[in-house]
């Protein structure tokens, strides 16, 4: 199967804008250019309350932006980490998306404006992510969700951050999360798979864009071996919370995220998997484009349910 006509006609209408790479271009034009993201023109469905505060970092005051689909107490919480290879993106692309799926799911969402590369490179966007997480579970009482049933979740970069998390959790014993939720994460920065070099160009991200994101990053070589920066490189992921990944075909980092479920069930880890054919990186922001992205959500929600159910 080939890519889904309407991904098609997508992708041929972004290259038509003529935007420049992220690595032809200066930090304030390739993050314009994100404000013509084509979620941006999507409307967003009611939900009971979708509200907006800042919480303390390490260093600095984190925005987050807290989705509420009913007023019910003691819902389950997912704390999201938005992509965007850890350098782009900003939580209003992700507000149709992240309502939707609040509303299919039942669940609380929890999304963070985490601080981005190169400015502050690897570890600040993950300190910035565990932060979140520690600051949900201290105030579960007060945001009404359950503190037994805290999953954590990402797309891409997120993706990556919400692995990331979830390692930490374990090693610091910090809470036993219900789930983390992948969505075609990089959390390999060799990138010494097929996907890299199958679809490499002309499928919106690139791996060419996906290295120079990895370098914002990772501007130290001290952490290439780090697994809080690669979760690839960790010796066992035995103990982390059960995992739910979904992938694109047609993206370079499919490997990537095939390969993660495979070490996670290897280590005895719970792990469900999707690749959703003819889709691309990027689709669950995609609900305007593409009938797969609400598929997505629906997805997403049945699975989160399947796995906090199976640990109970």
């Amino acid at each position: 199967m080939g890519l889904k006509p309407e991904i098609d006609q997508y992708l041929k209408q972004r290259a038509a804008m003529g935007l420049p790479a992220v690595w032809q271009a200066s930090l304030d034009e390739i993050r314009g250019n994100t404000h013509l993201h084509v979620a941006l023109e999507q409307p967003l469905i009611d939900l009971f309350e979708v509200s907006n505060q800042k919480i303390p970092g390490l260093s600095s005051q984190l925005p987050i932006r807290i989705y509420r689909p009913s007023s019910e107490k003691n819902l389950p919480v997912l704390v999201f980490y938005h992509g965007g290879g850890w350098v782009l993106n900003f939580l209003d692309i992700y507000e149709p998306a992240l309502r939707k799926l609040a509303k299919v799911g039942g669940f609380v969402i929890v999304a963070v404006e985490y601080r981005k590369a190169p400015e502050h490179p690897f570890p600040a966007a993950f300190d910035d992510c565990f932060a979140t997480l520690n600051w949900v579970i201290q105030n579960a009482d007060r945001l009404g969700v359950d503190r037994d049933r805290v999953g954590v979740g990402g797309d891409s970069a997120g993706g990556n951050l919400a692995s990331a998390v979830a390692i930490k959790a374990r090693d610091v014993n910090l809470i036993r999360l219900s789930y983390q939720l992948l969505i075609y994460p990089c959390n390999d920065y060799e990138m010494n798979y097929q996907s890299a070099s199958k679809y490499a160009d002309n499928f919106g991200l690139t791996t060419k864009a996906m290295k120079w994101f990895w370098d914002q990053y990772l501007q130290s070589d001290e952490f290439k071996n780090y697994p809080y920066a690669i979760p690839s490189k960790i010796n066992s992921l035995k103990g982390v919370a059960p995992a739910i990944i979904f992938n694109a075909e047609f993206d370079p980092l499919v490997d990537d995220g095939k390969n993660y479920h495979n070490k996670l069930l290897a280590d005895s880890v719970f792990s469900t998997y999707k690749e959703y054919k003819g889709q691309i990186h990027g689709f669950f922001n995609l609900s305007g484009i593409t009938e797969d992205a609400e598929l997505l959500y629906s997805d997403i929600a049945e699975n989160i349910r399947f796995v906090m159910e199976r640990e109970k």
